[in-house]
């Protein structure tokens, strides 16, 4: 619930805020206009001080499947190499140790700067983002558009716990036939992520692109079909 800080960040004319959650390993930020700053955007401005500093080995950032598109694109415009694990900060944290990768995490904000920690701490994040508006001299609204969010759409399909592995809903052809559609449909501009959930009997059907309307009707379409052949 970022929107009183929001608020406050914008009427009291201040740099740029900061909100942690309760065990403060993670960390979101809000710049100077009020603007919603989140994890994939720090790790970015991060990744790009570093790099230009020397301290980015192989220009490369990890982060999950689960960050926005927009991220991954913001990558290849500036020449970052985005390796992409799993979802859990584990994932990110056992790629980052296996290759010597310096920088790392997620979208929420946890985010893992191995010069300084192996797990995300939210105050080492949240200062080493503020050191970046300080040497560049720079607002974070300025270092933050170096990335545009694209719209993302989150439908939950309830299957039977069986139907959950991939290989089990890839056996319908009519599935694979209309994710293989949305997908050519969006061509770059766009894509399909299906996550089944670790605790509940649901397939997530995540769909990212440029029009709103467009990839909630796609991502409604393609739940209603899981929901019809997978109970």
């Amino acid at each position: 619930h970022m929107e009183s800080l929001m608020e406050f960040v914008k009427s009291s004319g201040v740099d740029a805020g900061l909100a942690f959650d309760g065990d403060a390993d993670r960390v979101l930020a809000v710049d100077e206009n009020g603007a919603y700053v989140d994890g994939d955007k720090i790790m970015a401005i991060c990744a790009l001080d570093m790099r230009e500093r020397g301290l980015l080995p192989d220009n490369t950032i990890v982060a999950t499947v689960m960050s926005n598109l927009g991220f991954f694109v913001m990558g290849e415009e500036q020449g970052l190499n985005i390796k992409r694990t799993k979802v859990g900060d584990r994932y990110v944290l056992e790629e980052m140790l296996r290759f010597g990768h310096k920088i790392g995490g997620e979208q929420s904000g946890h985010v893992i700067l191995l010069e300084h920690n192996t797990t995300g701490d939210g105050l080492v994040t949240g200062l080493q983002l503020l050191s970046v508006l300080k040497r560049s001299g720079r607002k974070l609204s300025d270092l933050a558009s170096v990335m545009q969010v694209y719209p993302q759409v989150l439908i939950n399909a309830k299957v039977k716990n069986e139907y959950k592995q991939e290989e089990k809903y890839m056996a319908f052809p009519e599935i694979r036939e209309t994710i293989a559609r949305i997908e050519a449909e969006f061509a770059n501009s766009g894509r399909v992520l299906i996550r089944p959930s670790g605790t509940e009997p649901l397939v997530r059907v995540m769909i990212e692109g440029k029009d709103q309307a467009l990839i909630r009707r796609r991502a409604e379409e393609l739940a209603a079909l899981m929901e019809e052949k997978l109970n």
